[in-house]
């Protein structure tokens, strides 16, 4: 747990889930340098916070928590469900009721009027610019649009973003390695729908994916081809047996899941992200390629926390290993030891990862046992079994 401290109040903050050995922050001084400008710190006046104000890409719920208290009822808009949990858990430690801010995913309609925009610059540029071309009708000439992020994170593409869908743009001096956004909305702009989702085949070559329709909301790694990791494992990939029930944990676009799910029609394949714009892709990417009647079920949540244990046959996991900006390994061992959790006896955990992240002492340590089914260069495809009563 750590302290924000604002000028309006101090709040402890944790990430999600909570972890005593996580020493990553759940704020940064980006969305420090956002609050003080907003509390007329930073040389400017005050901005009024009486109307609707959205907050999009709020990373662990800093600036809804913190704003919770001095406007009405703010927006949160966010594609992580890790982030929308803690988000809750933070409202709840600094005293505010459930219904202090509405949380929103990026899947989910927004405002249709909104008078303060707050962003938190995202990783990914085309989430940026998604969100930016639906946000967009909702800003009227008035609207107070500020975006916030580390100087590392704010690009002239990032710019070029704001300057084209909303209106003028200008950046602020940083402050402790963050910088803020300035936009003014241009009403004579007329954005035009998001190009995305967009949509690809996979090339013969891509064995079990081979001829697969790709269906890519924006933000989804490798946007507009195959990521190499992806297609070494699809070469690679077991054959799920009759009736099998397959997760595809940290699923993204899923194309594991759909090309299992095609190799074995009968088998029940269950698509697992945190990000709403994953689940929706792999949505999109199972109906676009899965035989009439082939069962299917979409969840965004917390790794395997929402699937009952000792029931899955088949977990195939392409794990991340960073969350926002900072290197971790915290997610991969959650979704290791979570799919040791969910398999039945005799069930099998196959991975993929770069070679030098030592994937096998790990699988080791949680099942006993780790396979190396193939390898190249780069990637290991590791192969574990949970032992049998």
């Amino acid at each position: 747990m750590n302290r924000l401290s604002t000028s309006w109040g101090a709040y402890d903050l944790t990430r999600f889930p909570e972890d005593p050995r996580d020493q990553l922050r759940a704020w940064s001084a980006a969305d420090a340098y956002l609050l003080r400008h907003l509390a007329g710190e930073e040389g400017a006046a005050a901005v009024d916070l009486s109307g609707t104000v959205a907050v999009v890409g709020d990373r662990w719920g800093a600036l809804t928590t913190a704003l919770a208290g001095h406007a009405r009822v703010p927006v949160q808009i966010t594609d992580s469900f890790l982030a929308q949990q803690a988000t809750r858990a933070n409202l709840a430690r600094a005293g505010h009721a459930p219904d202090a801010a509405r949380l929103l995913t990026t899947r989910d309609t927004p405002p249709p009027r909104i008078d303060v925009l707050l962003i938190r610059v995202p990783k990914s540029l085309a989430l940026l610019e998604d969100q930016l071309h639906r946000l967009a009708p909702a800003l009227h000439e008035d609207t107070v649009v500020i975006g916030t992020g580390m100087v590392t994170e704010i690009h002239t593409s990032t710019l070029e973003l704001f300057e084209r869908l909303v209106g003028p743009t200008r950046t602020t001096l940083a402050r402790q390695k963050a910088r803020l956004i300035l936009s003014t909305p241009d009403p004579a702009r007329t954005p035009g729908p998001s190009p995305w989702p967009g949509r690809y085949a996979l090339p013969a070559d891509s064995g079990a994916g081979a001829g697969l329709t790709v269906v890519n909301h924006a933000g989804i790694f490798c946007a507009d081809r195959l990521d190499i990791g992806t297609r070494f494992f699809l070469k690679h990939l077991p054959r799920a047996r009759p009736g099998a029930h397959v997760v595809d944990l940290g699923c993204g676009n899923g194309v594991l899941g759909t090309a299992a799910s095609v190799a074995a029609p009968d088998a029940t394949v269950t698509f697992i992200d945190e990000s709403f714009q994953a689940v929706a892709s792999a949505e999109a990417t199972f109906r676009a390629n899965a035989a009439e009647g082939a069962e299917a079920g979409f969840v965004a949540g917390d790794a395997l926390a929402a699937v009952p244990a000792g029931t899955v046959d088949l977990v195939l996991n392409n794990p991340p290993f960073h969350s926002h900006q900072a290197t971790t390994g915290a997610t991969a061992r959650r979704m290791f030891s979570g799919a040791r959790a969910a398999l039945r006896p005799g069930g099998e955990l196959w991975v993929i990862g770069n070679r030098h992240l030592g994937y096998h002492v790990k699988l080791r340590k949680l099942f006993g046992n780790a396979e190396v089914v193939a390898s190249d260069p780069k990637f290991v495809v590791l192969r574990a079994v949970k032992g049998r009563r």
